[in-house]
């Protein structure tokens, strides 16, 4: 008897340490692999067309506009393995919480992509992955960067310029632990980027000194990194939580969660992603310390938190 094939692919979700909003303007931003969320995907044999996921279950020509992306990346990667008649059901399973700036579309598509190459037994090269996943982010997202693409198929810390090739470089902070905290809140990338669009059409020398500094405070955390100075990173992710509110993207949630990891021994805490909501971010020096910590900010009203290490994975 022949056995049922099913295929698997896997994506972790992202964090960006340092730089957002600053990015839009041409200053450097760091991001790297999450691996304490992530989306996997199945494909196994059926007669129809269908993906089931948490927003939908049915055949892949009737999902609704938001999945709009996910049809497209399918569509897409069976061109490129001249599979278009081919029927099967995908089930996508995610742990990523969308909309809160993790990059749960960029890791979907890349999950699906990997799953399907997979499937038909096809090694899945990333020159043959981003490209897939990008046309899909493009539907996401509009004018996607790359780099959550690049973030949620890869390993490395990511250091960013808008418009230049993505560098990659070992993220190993010995003894550092991050807290990832989700306020609950949707985040409000667009929003966000508009109104500092606009403070800055109204103020450029006052907003320019912002980005720049975040810009500075970026490339100070790359080097923190690089030498392995945890205390270092703390005080950087302290003062772009100071640049990004003067920008109005912070709000009083994610301020009150940087405060409380702060007050329980937090090396740093700041907003990650387009903010209004979405997540905030808190570095530690143990295990322990970041236990104590995760544990205060959900009984401040997190909703969920996760732990990971910053330093070597033996």
């Amino acid at each position: 008897m022949k056995k049922e094939k099913t295929g698997h692919g896997r994506a972790s979700g992202k964090i960006i340490l340092m730089g957002e909003h600053s990015v839009v303007y041409g200053e450097p931003a760091i991001a790297f692999p999450f691996q304490e969320t992530y989306i996997s995907t199945k494909v196994e044999p059926d007669t129809n067309m269908l993906v089931d996921c948490h927003y939908f279950c049915g055949e892949l020509s009737e999902v609704p506009p938001q999945l709009k992306s996910v049809k497209e990346v399918i569509k897409q990667t069976l061109n490129v393995l001249h599979k278009e008649k081919e029927t099967f059901k995908i089930t996508i399973t995610s742990t990523i919480p969308a909309e809160r700036g993790m990059g749960s579309s960029a890791a979907a598509a890349v999950s699906i992509v990997r799953a399907l190459f997979d499937y038909f037994d096809m090694p899945c090269t990333q020159s043959e992955l981003l490209p897939l996943v990008n046309r899909a982010e493009k539907i996401a997202h509009g004018n996607p960067s790359g780099i959550d693409a690049a973030a949620t198929s890869g390993n490395d810390s990511l250091f960013f310029i808008k418009g230049q090739p993505i560098e990659s470089f070992p993220m190993n902070v010995s003894n550092a632990y991050l807290i990832v905290a989700d306020t609950g809140i949707k985040g409000q990338t667009r929003a966000a980027v508009s109104d500092v669009a606009h403070l800055f059409e109204q103020n450029k020398q006052r907003v320019s000194q912002h980005i720049t500094e975040l810009g500075h405070l970026t490339k100070l955390a790359k080097q923190a990194i690089l030498t392995d100075d945890v205390y270092l990173l703390g005080k950087i992710m302290n003062q772009a939580q100071v640049q990004l509110k003067a920008l109005t993207v912070s709000n009083d949630q994610l301020d009150q969660l940087v405060v409380t990891a702060r007050e329980n021994g937090a090396l740093g805490a700041k907003l990650t992603g387009g903010g209004r909501g979405g997540c905030m971010i808190a570095l530690a020096d143990s295990k322990e310390q970041a236990v104590k910590i995760a544990t205060a900010i959900e009984a401040a009203g997190a909703k969920a938190t996760w732990i990971q290490s910053l330093g070597v994975k033996n």
